[in-house]
């Protein structure tokens, strides 16, 4: 890309895709200097409209309270917990930020993006029951899940799921943890509120069906950042001092064409997911909960079953999943060319070493793509045995593009967690991978602030605007009980849990 003239706008900030993330940054960011001058390009005609849209993700407030891959079981029978109080103190600060916003009247209803919805995980069989209870008894005793019920009665677990007991025998062993306080999260709805806010605040601008191409250094210690105006074919060019790729799948493309060393060695592997959506009334309002089950051994973590309580746009639905499909496509709206184009001679041998060392999930998308509507409605009664496939309706969800990134000692390695990548002097920075994703956007956006504002961040005025905007983001509340409660009687009452 040719450099860019030297009579280009300039801004302090381009923050490239309009999703959850790059809403998250900018709200943040405004609040802690309102003079910044931001950017936002976003190549649909809305924000929030590919992997934060509700229909596109399980929109489970991510906190650790069901999700079993977060605490695997070691090889002495030990259940390891340290990845999810992480995630569970991670989403405690997102709660906190959401508080603020509503707060602060930024949102005026947290209705429209959150609800009260129970988390449970749900097992059968004599080794799950096992790990289950062994899973209870570790965490129960932090803080963070004292509030956690435990049960293998299945009257009992009946009561907390009624759907997912009617039909199944007394004589199988089951067991269920329940989080009453387990939420759903509508994160498109939530992106779409944060992005006009933005929209409201000088020094913004909001530029849609704009596509970035590239960025390349200005010789400045900032970035001429190239976009075209998918209504017209004009291009432009943008100078900043710092760049955000929050493009979702599309960011390897664009970290990629970066020029900092720190692109090196990553690369992309696509997964589209597909839900059985439920259109019978009686059984959408029957179940009130989000339960999770246990992916079969051999199987990856995003093959992880479970029967979903949704509230998208005020209404209750049900969905049941996910299913994995594949698509070459790194976005829902993207090109057949996305996997193909993402291949360079930096990621090529980690892509590779990743591919032979994950041979399960080629084994599990083969599996996925040969299932037949039967062979799902067989899965499905798993969980849900007494339901017809009559009322069960197969819907596409998003797209996610798990990220694989260079390893000394295995050459290549696929990561199924959220990666973000920050350049040497903190002008450019990138955020790669899917789950948890937008349940932590708060504390991964703090993260990157930290890193690439470091001089700004230590002083008190940043340091009391972002203790205002996340008390408990950088202190371990894990152990402290008093600080769980005082955030979570603050976050339960603003958003109206």
């Amino acid at each position: 890309m040719a450099k860019a003239k030297e009579n280009v706008p300039k801004v302090d900030v381009v923050l490239m895709g309009a999703g959850i993330m790059s809403a998250t940054l900018g709200m943040i960011l405004k609040e802690l200097d309102p003079n910044l001058t931001i950017s936002i390009f976003e190549r649909l005609d809305r924000a929030g409209m590919e992997s934060s849209d509700a229909w596109h993700n399980a929109g489970t407030g991510h906190a650790a309270f069901c999700e079993l891959n977060y605490t695997p079981q070691k090889a002495d029978g030990a259940v390891e917990c340290s990845k999810a109080f992480k995630i569970a103190e991670a989403y405690e600060v997102s709660r906190e930020f959401w508080s603020y916003l509503v707060e602060k009247k930024y949102l005026a209803d947290p209705t429209t993006f959150i609800s009260k919805v129970p988390h449970m995980s749900l097992v059968w069989g004599e080794a799950n029951v096992d790990f289950l209870r062994k899973r209870y008894a570790a965490m129960n005793s932090c803080p963070l899940f004292t509030d956690m019920a435990y049960s293998e009665n299945h009257d009992h677990i009946a009561e907390w799921a009624p759907i997912v007991m009617r039909g199944r025998t007394k004589k199988q062993p089951v067991a269920a943890t329940r989080m009453e306080m387990g939420t759903d999260v509508n994160f498109g709805a939530l992106t779409r509120g944060m992005i006009e806010q933005l929209s409201k605040m000088p020094g913004v601008t909001i530029n849609y069906h704009s596509e970035c191409l590239d960025l390349d250094p200005d010789g400045k210690k900032g970035w001429d950042v190239f976009v075209r105006d998918l209504s017209t074919g004009e291009k432009k060019t943008v100078n900043t001092r710092f760049a955000f790729i929050g493009a979702g799948g599309a960011t390897l493309h664009l970290l990629k064409r970066a020029e900092i060393k720190e692109r090196k060695g990553y690369g992309g592997f696509p997964v589209s997911g597909l839900w059985l959506k439920c259109h019978n009334e009686e059984l959408i309002n029957k179940h009130h909960a989000k339960v999770y089950g246990k992916a079969s051994v051999g199987s990856p973590p995003m093959s992880v079953p479970h029967v979903d309580t949704r509230i998208i746009d005020g209404k209750k639905e049900l969905l049941f999943g996910p299913f994995a499909g594949f698509s070459t496509k790194f976005l829902k709206n993207g090109s057949l060319m996305d996997l193909p184009s993402s291949i360079k001679l930096d990621n090529l041998m980690p892509m590779i070493f990743a591919g032979i060392k994950n041979v399960p999930l080629t084994r599990y998308l083969i599996q996925q793509l040969r299932l037949t509507p039967e062979d799902r409605h067989a899965a499905l009664r798993e969980y849900v045995p007494f339901t017809k496939q009559s009322d069960w309706e197969l819907m596409e969800a998003g797209q996610r593009v798990q990220v694989i990134k260079r390893d000394k000692k295995q050459g290549g390695v696929l990561e199924f967690g959220t990666e973000l990548v920050v350049s040497e002097d903190g002008t450019v920075a990138a955020l790669l991978g899917a789950s948890p994703g937008a349940s932590t956007a708060v504390a991964m956006m703090l993260e990157l602030i930290q890193r690439c504002f470091k001089k700004q961040v230590q002083s008190e005025a940043w340091q009391s605007r972002l203790k205002a905007m996340a008390p408990s983001f950088g202190i371990s509340i894990s152990k402290n009980e008093k600080l769980v409660q005082e955030s979570r009687n603050r976050t339960r009452k603003t958003l109206q849990l």
